[in-house]
């Protein structure tokens, strides 16, 4: 597995991997609005996207980050990885890598803002604090970098 820059050559089989991801949680799958256009929506805000892609050449996980304007702080997005990949480190992986480009762009509070229903999303609220993410209101934890 490796994690590589965003790059449109993937941008079908990202998108085949987060509707798989949605809908392995049992969600009906749907498409995020900014995946469809990752280049304009993060790249060329001068923001971050990243792909995990497996040895096939495959995505198997994704995400980014977007800053807040005006501060030094940023979110964390469309953190997903394919269902059958989970609990391989892949998401941590692609989060490590995220707060990495945050630290070297001079972000220096990282931020996610988890989904509701909680029972939907109980991966979200377990695998954030796990790498130093807490809760400072409903449904949003932060970091500092």
């Amino acid at each position: 597995m490796k994690i590589i820059e965003y790059n449109d050559a993937y941008r079908d089989d990202m998108i085949f991997m987060v509707l798989q991801a949605k809908d392995a949680l049992g969600r009906k799958p749907s498409i995020n609005p900014d995946l469809l256009d990752v280049k304009g929506n993060y790249i060329d805000k001068g923001d971050m996207f990243f792909l995990a892609v497996d040895g096939n050449d495959r995505v198997i996980g994704c995400g980014g980050f977007l800053r807040i304007p005006g501060t030094d702080e940023a979110f964390v997005h469309r953190l997903y990885v394919k269902a059958s990949e989970k609990r391989q480190g892949i998401g941590s992986a692609l989060l490590e890598r995220i707060e990495a480009e945050m630290k070297a762009c001079g972000i220096t509070v990282s931020k996610v803002h988890l989904g509701e229903p909680r029972a939907q999303w109980f991966e979200s609220y377990s695998f954030y604090p796990k790498h130093g993410y807490a809760e400072y209101e409903p449904r949003y934890m932060s970091k500092e970098l």
